[in-house]
């Protein structure tokens, strides 16, 4: 490979893993229910309503699901698999093919969200505890339904929360199997985003 393909497949990498950060987070933020008005929430909407709101005339929301938001994640992962082919020079597979790709890049890239976000709220209760801030507030909003279950099955301890381990060992079992998966389904790791 080129160096000019190389420089072209991490800008089109980047740039896509942010748009589809962007989106995940608008469907998540979504489902979680949280504050709309939060500027990062205003953010995200703006960033992502040129190609939702078409969307969402065709597939309109279902029980509070951003079917739209989701689709369209799933797209943009399937035609950042074909570029990153056509770029590799590898022969594009079949249209299953790349679902089952695409579908394991947005689970994996999830998992990886969920990951950097319970760690930033971890981080941030220690440095700024008690903060207004709005980034913590969402942050908080959308690992707290995750957090929650795994807190019910602990007993007290004293003021400590160690809930956060068992998520971050969840995660983890999460994360070798969806490489195993992508291995047994014959996807290469370079090729998607998020795994």
């Amino acid at each position: 490979m080129s160096a000019l393909n190389e420089i072209l497949v991490y800008l089109l990498q980047t740039a896509l893993s942010l748009y589809l950060v962007a989106m995940l987070l608008r469907f998540l933020l979504q489902l979680v229910r949280a504050d709309f008005y939060n500027p990062i929430s205003q953010f995200l909407v703006k960033v992502t309503n040129p190609l939702v709101v078409p969307l969402r005339r065709i597939l309109p929301g279902f029980g509070g699901i951003d079917l739209a938001s989701l689709v369209l994640a799933l797209v943009l992962q399937v035609l950042g698999i074909v570029v990153m082919l056509w770029l590799y020079g590898l022969a594009i597979p079949n249209v299953a093919v790349l679902l089952v790709w695409a579908v394991l890049g947005l689970v994996a890239l999830l998992v990886n969200l969920y990951f950097f976000a319970l760690l930033a709220v971890i981080i941030l209760s220690w440095v700024a505890p008690g903060s207004n801030n709005p980034a913590l507030y969402l942050l908080y909003q959308l690992t707290e339904p995750v957090m929650a279950p795994f807190r019910k099955m602990l007993p007290a301890m004293g003021g400590l929360d160690f809930s956060p381990i068992l998520v971050f060992i969840v995660i983890n079992v999460l994360q070798i199997a969806l490489r195993h998966i992508a291995t047994g389904v014959g996807l290469h790791p370079a090729l998607v985003i998020g795994l």
